[in-house]
Order: C-alpha cells, then structure tokens, then sequence
C-alpha cells in the first residue's frame, strides 16, 4: 500500500478542536544540520515543549549518517528515516514524554507531488504532523511573483495569513505572519492528521518569533551539538 493512501488532511484529535487547545500538553519539533564539510553527515534532533508554556522537556540530539543522495523534491527519502528513528527512541525511552502533534522545517501536501516531508513523517509516527517552511515551494501555479508579495505586505499582525490556492483550486497550504515584528511569512501545509485551519492557529500559538518555537528550538540544539562535536565531525 503507497504511504499517501494513508494520509489524514483533517483533525483527529480532540485537542484540535478546542479554542485553546485544551488536551494538548506536548509538542515535538524535529531537524537536520548538516556540517559543512560533508554532507552525509548530520545531526538529528528531537525536542518536545510543554505546551502551552513551550519549555524543552526532553531534548535529544545525535550524529547521522545519511546514505540516500539528494535529489530536489524527494527530500522525505534522505532525511525521514533518522528522524522516525528519533521518534521512536522516544517512545521506547520515556512514552510519557511523547509528543502529540510534531512540527517540521519543511512542507506536507504543498508539494510537487502533493506528498512532503511531515506527510511521511506524520504517517511513520502515526502523529499529527505540521510542515512549517521558511520559503515558499512554487507548485501548481503558486508563485513568488507581484501579487504574493503584495498580499504578503497585506499582513498587517501576527496572525494574519492567507491561503495558498494552487492553479487546480486545492488550498495546499497558507501563507502566516507569525509573529508582529517579522516582515517574512511561514508557509505552513498539513502533513498528517490536522486541518490547515488548525495548523495555522497552533503554529501561531508556538510563535515568539518568525519560526516557531519547536522547530526553531530543534535547529538551535543541533547546531550547538555540532559546533560542540566539532572535532568530532571531521
């Protein structure tokens, strides 16, 4: 059975439909660094925040070898497994400490084949799961031209966002000033499990600046993890 036939594009959980969120407690941010002198060799890291006070609860952060090249929009192949792989050292660990909804660098259907990174992981996991990028990846005839920016400047606080409808008519994902201070959006898409609606108010609730905190908070300790096993690395 292909992996999409099991994707959920809507709320499953009971947290998810309550104005505050009431039920959830944790949530899990998951990233990749890479050093710079060989990228096949990486950091993977798992964070999950309590929730709705996003404090690191539990932190893991690990080197990894990476065998599957990369290959432009084929991304889930190269770096899923070590990260599912994380998630499941968790369960095995401490299963209290489980996150109930993970967010990632990256996209779900907003995609090229509809089928991203936090679709794949969602799916693995069997958890919510929430594509958060920095840039927006132009498929099915959404561009970065005059009329996204424009729209982009429309934003006026943080919470403001607007949908991001594909030539075919789908919403794939929207587009989120997450914070006031920041003049770049988010682009956020459903990986598994969730509404946009959902994932837009709840990437929101985790944002004290442009990223949100378990995303940003998973590259912060890879990165240090890094520089720290520098010597290590090389």
């Amino acid at each position: 059975m292909l992996l999409r036939e099991n994707l959920i594009t809507c709320n499953t959980e009971a947290w998810q439909s309550h104005p505050d969120f009431l039920g959830l407690q944790r949530i899990g941010g998951v990233d990749l660094s890479y050093i710079k002198e060989d990228d096949t060799v990486a950091c993977a890291s798992l964070v999950v925040l309590s929730y709705p006070e996003l404090k690191v609860i539990y932190e893991d952060c690990h080197l990894v070898t990476i065998n599957v090249p990369y290959v432009a929009g084929y991304l889930a192949f190269r770096e899923v497994p070590v990260l599912v792989d994380a998630v499941q050292k968790l369960l095995e660990k401490d299963p209290c400490l489980m996150p109930q909804v993970l967010f990632v660098d990256g996209n779900g259907i907003l995609h090229h084949r509809g089928f991203g990174v936090a679709c794949h992981l969602g799916i693995l996991t069997d958890l919510p799961c929430i594509g958060v990028a920095k840039n927006l990846l132009q498929v099915d005839g959404i561009e970065n031209n005059d009329d996204h920016k424009e729209q982009i400047r429309e934003l006026q606080s943080g919470g403001d966002f607007f949908n991001l409808t594909g030539s075919s008519g789908a919403i794939l994902g929207a587009a989120l000033k997450s914070c006031s201070k920041s003049s770049k959006p988010v682009y956020i898409s459903v990986g598994h499990k969730i509404s946009l609606e959902t994932a837009v108010r709840l990437v929101h609730s985790c944002c004290q600046y442009r990223v949100p905190e378990p995303t940003r908070q998973a590259d912060i300790r890879s990165r240090e993890f890094l520089c720290k096993n520098r010597s290590q690395n090389i």
